[in-house]
């Protein structure tokens, strides 16, 4: 999809009540159930990658609560961009800080290197707008730069619903099942818990923290 359809006329008809958004509202309670659980299974965070921060309000908590070193998000709308990047995203001095107004996919065309390696990423109601042969390109490089993937997607059941009880057609939104966005992101990932993924690439069976939950019958 092209970058122009998520300018001000898509965040003034989507996000016309944001605090009433997921990833937005409730953005602390994202935070408190992703900070608990890493911590809880002794994940270091200490880099960060947003990938669609939107307006930034849950890129910037995350980076609060976790104070990574090194952080970077990427947002292809400009509109967006212009008003996450006015917020203060940066919580330390030292936090290395990158932000760019560029879509995943272009993102993903980066030549690889190891500045472009995190180990946790976000994810929140953006891949609903990328198109599957799109996705099938995109999801093999994010496992090989993302240990951890924090992700959020509106199935087709959630779409509908959206329309029925909230009165609320998302008009950019593309309409997929839960079984579709499971085989996708297997192109790099393994579900490890609600929302979180694991990446295959850096998946080590002696090393993991996962093992219980991967390996259970």
């Amino acid at each position: 999809m092209k970058t122009k359809a998520f300018e001000k006329n898509y965040w003034d008809a989507n996000y016309f009540e944001p605090q009433t958004m997921d990833g937005i509202g409730n953005a602390s309670l994202h935070v408190r159930y992703l900070k608990g659980f890493l911590d809880l299974e002794l994940v270091d965070v200490s880099s960060i990658i947003d990938l669609g921060f939107g307006y930034g309000h849950l890129f910037q908590k995350m980076l609060r609560s976790f104070k990574p070193y090194k952080a970077c998000g990427i947002e292809p709308s400009r509109y967006a961009f212009d008003k996450a990047r006015s917020r203060k995203l940066k919580v330390v001095d030292s936090m290395q800080l990158k932000l760019h107004n560029e879509s995943i996919e272009d993102w993903c065309q980066r030549k690889d290197e190891k500045k472009l390696r995190y180990d946790l990423g976000i994810c929140t109601s953006v891949l609903q707008y990328i198109p599957e042969r799109n996705l099938k390109k995109i999801i093999p490089v994010i496992g090989k730069r993302v240990k951890y993937l924090y992700l959020t997607v509106p199935t087709d059941l959630e779409l509908k619903r959206q329309v029925e009880e909230l009165d609320f057609h998302d008009e950019f939104a593309l309409s997929r099942t839960r079984t579709f966005y499971r085989d996708i992101l297997s192109l790099g990932f393994t579900n490890i818990s609600s929302k979180l993924w694991e990446s295959k690439y850096y998946f080590n069976e002696e090393t993991t923290l996962f093992t219980d939950l991967l390996y259970r019958s």
